[in-house]
């Protein structure tokens, strides 16, 4: 018989459960979402949600009377209560690393975490050295890293049949190169299979209040990106920019482009394809939360690494330093005084 796998999640709020009051603090509606973590659990037969802790006692009283698992305020008073083998941590950037650390000095196994990974490389590299004290894993919710149209596509164009590529356009609205476009990023370097080898960027510092909070600031901005291979791409996320989010992959056979999670192709030889949007019954994140299972059962290693986050991490926090020196470009891995910035991104 299948064990079934006990989960609790800290940060009941807008992506931890979906909560509509959340979300309409932050001007965002949950039903957009590529699913939450409290829809990828209720929705695995294989995973119990025994529990969630949140500050707010709002949160914690609609959680409670959705759920009917008990609520903290506190979470070491949750972990030792429950002792939970999975643990969203789905709170604001800041407290990522310190609730990372307590999760798996608590004996879970699997902490799966919101995106950014953390404020600062040093906060990441904690993240990372907590999930292999523990030999635990450590899941980062870029959630396209899970979505069959991006699986398509990364391995469409790893296959060559965009012939060799020659750039990477990418635009989004709302600017939040923090919270936006740690997705993006992401997914360049998954498509790609490459790494970024260096940054030229410059931040959008028009005034726009940031959603989540006067004490969080995360602009947009404009850049270069250089990958290996001699891979150029280029980003536009200016703070108040209109338009559906884009990215195109331009190869010497063809281009493919992507809309939301609509993927459209063109040939040079005149044949397309087009992909229409996957999101239906299952999401992303229930995909994501049957990997978290699949792993716990020892039925081999995790498709992804927290590595990945953290050098998605470390492009952003590059793309703020080359800003400070008037868009130069900025090497990677960061070096000296650069490895201290701060992405104030809640």
């Amino acid at each position: 018989m299948s064990r079934t796998y006990r989960a609790a999640i800290i940060g009941l709020g807008f992506i931890g459960c979906g909560d509509p009051v959340s979300g309409e603090r932050i001007g965002q509606d949950p039903r957009n979402l590529d699913g939450t973590h409290f829809s990828g659990y209720t929705n695995c037969p294989r995973v119990q949600l025994v529990a969630g802790c949140d500050r707010d006692p709002g949160n914690r009283k609609r959680f409670e009377q959705r759920s009917g698992a008990p609520v903290y305020a506190d979470a070491v008073q949750m972990l030792q209560a429950h002792q939970p083998e999975i643990v969203s941590v789905a709170t604001y950037t800041p407290s990522h690393p310190e609730l990372t650390w307590l999760c798996f000095e608590h004996g879970v196994r699997v902490v799966y975490c919101e995106k950014p990974m953390a404020q600062t490389l040093a906060g990441a590299e904690a993240m990372r050295a907590a999930e292999q004290a523990a030999n635990g894993l450590l899941v980062i919710n870029h959630n396209r890293r899970f979505h069959p149209n991006f699986w398509r596509l990364r391995d469409l164009i790893r296959s060559g049949d965009l012939g060799n590529l020659t750039g990477v356009r990418a635009r989004w609205p709302t600017g939040r190169l923090g919270n936006v476009g740690t997705h993006i990023i992401d997914l360049i370097r998954m498509c790609t299979g490459r790494e970024v080898l260096a940054v030229s960027g410059t931040l959008d510092l028009s005034e726009k209040p940031d959603c989540r909070g006067a004490e969080f600031h995360d602009p947009g901005g404009w850049g270069m990106l250089r990958l290996e291979g001699a891979l150029m791409a280029t980003f536009h996320a200016a703070n108040f920019a209109l338009g559906p989010p884009v990215i195109r992959f331009e190869g010497t056979a063809g281009w493919a482009s992507t809309n939301g999670d609509v993927v459209d192709i063109h040939w040079l030889d005149g044949r397309t394809d087009h992909w229409p949007s996957a999101r239906g019954e299952t999401t992303s994140m229930d995909r994501a939360v049957a990997h978290i299972v699949r792993w716990l059962d020892g039925e081999g290693s995790f498709p992804v690494s927290s590595e990945d986050a953290l050098r998605t991490l470390e492009v952003l926090i590059a793309v703020h330093a080359s800003h400070a020196r008037n868009a130069a470009w900025t090497p990677l891995p960061l070096q000296g005084t650069d490895r201290e910035m701060v992405l104030n991104s809640g």
